[in-house]
């Protein structure tokens, strides 16, 4: 988590809300967890906590794209047709993105939601898309949305059956099935919360909960228990023949399941920290999971090995005369930041001349209200201020998670580097 923290103390220094904005990025990583992924055949898009949904390239392993446009965390991500993405935020909005985002500017933009958006699924022509407002909404081209209400509190995800219906699991505990007239046939009820739902080929349902189990839900209603975990479960993702099952859980594994039989087949062990995402390719072996290490990683699901995190290009050198190690350090904020004027403003404005300057003070920067202050002058001592005791504390009223910065070494080397590379 201390790249998480860095680089959203480093927005801090003058940024969120980020303007609309894409840029080629060829060693990309996030700059927080992972939170949603979209495959469709030949192309894969990431999304996290960091605001950005990045679009790779497959055939280098490199990104092509990222944008930036959320206002907060971008919780769900949709494959559609074409090659577009739809992408659902902690603002409630949901952005229609095409194949080559690289103009940063969204198709279309849905709004409705007044509460995070948790999922996002496509199937006969219709968007649908669950929130913490406790709604369930499909959305089709030229019409208004159709609002579904039922649940007991948050939805947290919503897929198509293989019928066409659409289907939501929640906070309330009930896996709910939803007629044409809106109303809604209760599958399943399991009394603690729901957190991912997987449509099967065969018509069934998986569902995965904050109990670590995972069940399957048949076509004709009988339910079953598959796999059960210590930790709670937070993706799911089924290959196209309904043969494998991924779960993936805060206790940082993947459990890949065999269809129907029910059978663990592996454990997939990456580098110990919580799995937010997974989605199946479309050769229906290779998987894709992201989590609170910001990377994409690659497995054979089937064989039960890692294939390696994509965006791993290789770091650059520094500078000769710049801080290795706060080089390393500050490589998770690069995405957002660019040290020269010349680099520009990206997502966060750019951090030339930081010491000595004023908060909210780079021209052409659209900066949130709070930081448009300027009641602080970045020095050593208040940036290192901002990582110690966090943005919460030191800029109240930012959008920023709390996110604080204890290692020492780590803290002092970033300082150096800032130093040494800003002027």
């Amino acid at each position: 988590m201390l790249r998480r923290a860095l680089s959203l103390a480093l927005l801090a220094l003058g940024v969120l809300p980020a303007p609309p904005a894409a840029a080629q990025d060829q060693g990309a990583v996030h700059g927080g967890p992972v939170r949603a992924l979209a495959a469709a055949p030949g192309a894969l898009a990431s999304a996290g906590f960091d605001q950005s949904v990045i679009f790779w390239n497959l055939a280098d392993g490199r990104a092509r794209a990222v944008v930036r446009w959320h206002a907060g965390a971008v919780n769900a991500l949709a494959a559609l047709p074409g090659g577009g993405i739809a992408s659902g935020g902690e603002d409630g909005r949901i952005a229609i993105w095409p194949a080559d985002p690289r103009g940063g500017t969204p198709l279309r933009v849905l709004e409705g939601h007044d509460a995070p958006v948790a999922g996002l699924a496509f199937g006969e022509g219709v968007l649908a898309s669950a929130a913490w407002d406790g709604t369930v909404r499909l959305w089709q081209d030229g019409a208004a949305p159709r609002v579904l209400e039922g649940h007991r509190g948050n939805v947290n995800a919503v897929v198509f059956r293989a019928d066409g219906v659409a289907v939501s699991a929640g906070f309330d505990g009930t896996l709910r099935a939803w007629r044409a007239d809106g109303t809604a046939d209760v599958l399943a009820e399991f009394g603690l919360p729901r957190n991912a739902l997987a449509a099967l080929a065969d018509g069934g349902l998986a569902v995965g909960g904050v109990d670590g189990a995972v069940h399957v839900v048949a076509a004709g209603g009988a339910v079953r228990e598959v796999f059960s975990g210590a930790r709670p479960i937070v993706a799911l993702a089924a290959n196209a023949s309904g043969t494998l099952l991924a779960a993936a859980g805060l206790g940082g594994s993947v459990a890949v399941i065999g269809l129907p039989e029910g059978r663990l087949l592996h454990t997939l062990d990456g580098p110990g920290t919580p799995v937010w995402s997974a989605v199946f390719d479309a050769d229906g072996r290779t998987l894709w999971t992201g989590g609170a290490d910001r990377r994409v990683r690659r497995w054979d699901a089937l064989a039960g090995r890692a294939l390696g995190p994509i965006g791993e290009a290789g770091e650059a050198a520094p500078r000769e005369g710049l801080d290795a190690h706060g080089a390393r350090v500050f490589r998770a904020c690069s995405a957002c930041h660019a040290l020269t004027a010349e680099g520009g403003n990206m997502a966060g404005p750019h951090l030339h001349g930081l010491f000595g300057r004023r908060m909210g003070a780079v021209a052409g920067y659209s900066y949130s209200e709070r930081l448009a202050r300027g009641d602080i002058t970045w020095t050593r001592e208040s940036v290192a201020d901002l990582f110690t005791r966090g943005p919460d504390v030191v800029t109240p009223g930012t959008k920023m998670p709390v996110q604080r910065v204890d290692n020492a070494e780590d803290l002092a080397a970033l300082l150096r580097f800032l130093e040494q590379a800003t002027r």
